[in-house]
């Protein structure tokens, strides 16, 4: 019975070892502590501007400055006629126009960027001939994105580039005036400026698919067009949602791509907000701003209940 009792003690130590740890790192520093530097600089650039955009709004002002004040005079001359003519509201006619572009740009960003992902992650073995073909896809972020809309100028424009080579092969008579300061070359702009934003958060999704659950699906007989559309589509769908998220919000907020390639002549959300900054109308600016992001987290909102993007950050 002796020997019994003096192993008990022995026994009960793995028992204490099972404790969770506390969180610390190897110096004994918790993870709150490490987290405050990047949360404070979040919270001094980020969360606090965002306060006084919102309180700015609730502002009254005039032709010549802004009084301090909570009134909803930004937010009802944001939404003025849409009670008594609804089909002509400004804001409404605003942001349709902003949300057709934003289909048509997330809809051939999408196709652009999953092939080019879907070639890189599937059809290039080598690993280093795969980073190589990526590092290529980002030279154009070595350059402004002005100077970007600005090369498809004279490529465009009536005397440009496209429009000689139609009119000397006599595949049209006379120069195409849609192809400059259009929709079209807007969202051709639009394109060029964020695929890349699609291929990236793709590529890095199919980069993680495992290759067994691939030759699986082949050796069960599966098509290629089954195997794409039942396992790595599917499987890319965190990318897919992360690439929507940075076209979207983007496009939803440009208004620098609608006034060169459109010509001043397109509405967007981003160029109201734009208009009122010029007139020094602030807190009619950080109202419409305020209405901008609430779209644009009601957007974000639908696709993370499509997709947890959580699991793929």
């Amino acid at each position: 019975m002796s020997e019994s009792a003096a192993r008990l003690p022995m026994q009960a130590k793995p028992i204490e070892a099972t404790k969770p740890a506390r969180n610390l790192d190897r110096f004994g520093v918790p993870g709150w502590l490490q987290a405050m530097p990047l949360g404070l600089v979040f919270a001094f650039f980020f969360v606090v501007p965002l306060i006084l955009v919102v309180i700015v709004s609730f502002w009254d002002y005039n032709d010549y400055q802004m009084m301090p004040a909570f009134i909803t005079r930004s937010y009802v001359e944001s939404f003025d006629g849409c009670w008594t003519n609804f089909p002509d509201c400004t804001i409404l006619r605003t942001y349709l126009s902003t949300a057709k572009f934003c289909l048509i740009v997330w809809i051939l960003t999408l196709l652009i960027g999953f092939t080019v992902a879907y070639f890189l992650a599937f059809y290039v073995r080598s690993q280093t001939m795969q980073m190589v073909l990526f590092l290529i896809c980002t030279i154009p972020f070595w350059t402004s994105n002005v100077i970007r809309m600005i090369s498809w100028i004279p490529l465009l424009g009536r005397n440009g580039v496209v429009n000689q080579l139609l009119v000397h092969s006599h595949i049209v008579n006379k120069p195409l005036e849609w192809l400059l300061y259009s929709p079209f070359s807007v969202a051709l702009a639009f394109v060029h400026l964020f695929t890349f934003f699609m291929v990236a958060p793709i590529f890095n999704s199919m980069m993680r698919i495992d290759r067994r659950l691939i030759e699986a699906a082949y050796d069960g007989g599966a098509s290629g067009w089954q195997m794409l559309t039942n396992v790595i589509i599917p499987l890319s769908k965190p990318g897919i949602a992360i690439g929507s998220i940075f076209v979207v919000t983007i496009v939803m907020g440009d208004f620098i791509t609608f006034d060169v390639m459109g010509g001043e002549q397109i509405a967007s959300a981003g160029k109201a907000i734009e208009t009122r900054l010029n007139a020094l109308q602030f807190p009619p600016a950080a109202a419409n701003a305020v209405i901008l992001l609430g779209v644009t987290m009601l957007i974000i909102t639908v696709l993370n209940r499509i997709v947890d993007i959580r699991k793929e950050l």
